[in-house]
């Protein structure tokens, strides 16, 4: 509990010891003692209302209150009065305790923040902030420290929590070689690890970034209460104001009656439990994706996942580990050493996973290479050895001219040419994801309808990898603008909406234009990330499932929370109008609906997922 709830807590102790008192009283006194009640409990709602005022803004749940309970005691109904700024303040308190509750999860992401980095310069072992680390500094980390950038592990073994990075309980062991991402806390072990990033590119700064601008994106439930609440307040007004004076002025009626009605109807018309239980309904629900290792940008994108019809797929790095190796190698009338050299040369600048692939083929080529062009969806060209060299698909070898031999092993063809003549194709390979075709599957049981792959590879290969998953529909050989085409193409004729998971810089521009675009943040690159609306941290496809299965739940329990509160107040303000509710039922229809309300949002906290 924050130190202002605690103040809040004591000043509603001490009100209702005074309001208890108020019974004991007699005459002045007991008034004194409800007064100093209803002050203690709610100067500070009388304050933000008077300075609400000033600036403009008449018309709040603040001025309801003041103006409900300040005539209450004009009118000597002290108890009334009092009980109504103690219960408010109570809701007060509970909601800002359910709204601390929900953001544990994402406001835990916070401290991934590393407060130092240890860096070795010189033999000598220099404490300097995370921002001052720079790639290729040697970093020490003893255990119970936190990781400042991420980096590769050059001496020494440990295990590492990396479970507010990737969701996942399991310590995670770790080696030489091992790369280790920025906010995991060595557990044990003392570890030497060349930085590979700034830490302003670290993995933990863009996680600190999202969940900093995650609830800017308001789904159309929670704009739509901001606009409701903006005219429903002064229309209640306006109707308490002619319910207090049209009887008296028109139809003789006694004043005071009306106007114990009339006040009863502003107490019961403040819009609290829609205020304050939606939109700590979409929180609640980003908080649940957190604890699961997945960071979601706002309610927009929850209420999106909630109605699903089609997910499309990356298939490089999504539905595949992205882990790729050279499975077949076939020159073309050349040693295959000398095909993987030229291969190696002009991948030597791609930081592509097939590039990767073919260097790891042929780790130290001998060559010079320069003027490197990469045509994204082609490949690669490059001057290696003074020649003219490329590698790239067989739509590349087409457009310099080159006939090639077409090669039907399964995988990823690349075909290399040297000084205008083919020299033969390498044939790279990825493992499919273990969960994958899991994945799949669950999601069609969770009602998604259809499920479509996209890729640059080869149809057969394709085909394979489609199978293998059961995906419904896939689509081969495209360049990243086919992407889009399809994209557009599916979402126009999806009845929900359409879902695209990917993870490379490729794939930026179809997570914009998907509904929503998933990217997969461990592997991702960092346009990926920027461009999508939710980051699996762990790069788990089989955390898919249980995501949309979280956005229905926390769709359907705002939407429960928005009938249930319309539905009371709708009730408890017509009873109030006939003068048939009271001051206390009032209380309930405002505070009380209030807290029911925020109660039903934290379910989405603890979303129960397939």
């Amino acid at each position: 509990m924050t130190k202002r709830q605690k103040r809040t807590l004591f000043r509603i102790i001490a009100s209702l010891v005074l309001f208890a008192a108020g019974w004991f009283l007699e005459d002045w006194f007991s008034a004194g003692a409800f007064l100093a009640a209803w002050l203690i409990a709610g100067y500070d709602v009388l304050w933000r209302a008077i300075r609400n005022i000033l600036r403009g803004q008449f018309f709040d749940e603040k001025f309801l209150m003041s103006l409900a309970t300040g005539c209450a005691l004009a009118m000597q109904d002290w108890s009334e009065g009092a009980a109504v700024m103690i219960f408010f303040q109570i809701g007060e308190l509970f909601e800002q305790l359910a709204v601390e509750r929900s953001r544990v999860s994402i406001a835990g992401l916070m401290d991934l923040r590393p407060d130092y980095a240890m860096v070795l310069r010189d033999g000598a072992e220099i404490e300097t902030a995370p921002e001052d680390v720079q790639i290729g500094d040697i970093l020490l980390v003893r255990a119970g420290e936190r990781i400042a950038v991420d980096g590769v592990v050059l001496e020494g073994a440990g295990t590492l929590d990396t479970s507010k990075i990737t969701g996942e309980s399991l310590p995670a062991e770790v080696g030489v070689g091992s790369a280790v991402v920025s906010g995991s806390v060595n557990i044990s072990g003392v570890l030497k690890i060349r930085a590979e990033s700034a830490y302003a590119h670290s993995t933990v700064a863009r996680i600190l970034t999202l969940v900093e601008t995650a609830s800017e994106k308001k789904a159309s439930a929670e704009r739509m209460i901001t606009k409701f609440a903006r005219h429903y307040t002064p229309c209640v007004i306006l109707a308490a104001v002619l319910l207090a004076a049209i009887p008296p002025l028109f139809f003789a009626q006694p004043f005071q009656p009306w106007l114990t009605r009339a006040l009863t109807f502003l107490v019961i018309s403040c819009p609290c439990a829609l205020v304050i239980s939606v939109p700590l309904s979409f929180f609640s629900g980003m908080g649940a994706a957190a604890k699961l290792g997945m960071i979601v940008k706002g309610g927009v994108a929850l209420e999106q996942l909630s109605r699903t019809d089609t997910v499309v797929f990356d298939k490089t790095g999504t539905l595949t580990q992205g882990s790729f190796s050279v499975k077949e190698i076939a020159p073309n009338g050349i040693a295959e050493a000398e095909l993987l050299r030229v291969a190696a040369l002009c991948e030597a600048y791609s930081n592509h996973p097939i590039a990767n692939a073919l260097r790891s083929a042929c780790p130290s080529p001998a060559g010079t290479v320069a003027d490197v062009q990469e045509q994204p969806g082609f490949g690669i060209t490059a001057t290696v050895d003074g020649k003219k060299a490329a590698a790239g698909n067989s739509k590349l070898m087409q457009s310099l001219g080159i006939s090639v031999r077409e090669t039907e092993a399964v995988g990823t063809s690349i075909y290399i040419a040297y000084d205008g003549a083919y020299l033969g194709s390498l044939t790279v390979g990825d493992t499919l994801r273990e969960n994958a075709a899991q994945a799949i599957t669950a999601l069609r049981a969770d009602g998604v309808k259809k499920t479509v792959m996209l890729t640059g590879d080869n149809f057969r290969s394709a085909q394979l990898y489609a199978t293998a998953c059961g995906i419904d529909e896939f689509h081969a050989q495209l360049l990243p603008q086919d992407k889009v085409h399809a994209i557009e193409s599916l979402t126009k004729n999806a009845q929900g909406a359409v879902v695209f998971v990917g993870d490379g810089v490729n794939d930026a521009p179809v997570l914009t234009l998907a509904d929503v675009g998933i990217a997969m943040g461990g592997v991702g690159s960092d346009a990926a990330v920027e461009a999508a609306d939710v980051v699996i941290l762990n790069d788990d496809i089989g955390k898919l499932p249980k995501l949309i299965s979280l956005a229905k739940r926390t769709v359907t329990i705002a939407r429960q929370n928005i009938v249930f509160a319309l539905a009371v107040k709708g009730i408890c303000l017509l009873l109030g109008a006939l003068g048939i509710a009271s001051m206390w039922l009032a209380v309930f229809a405002d505070v009380g609906v209030a807290v029911l309300a925020i109660l039903n949002s934290l379910r989405a906290l603890h979303s129960k997922t397939k």
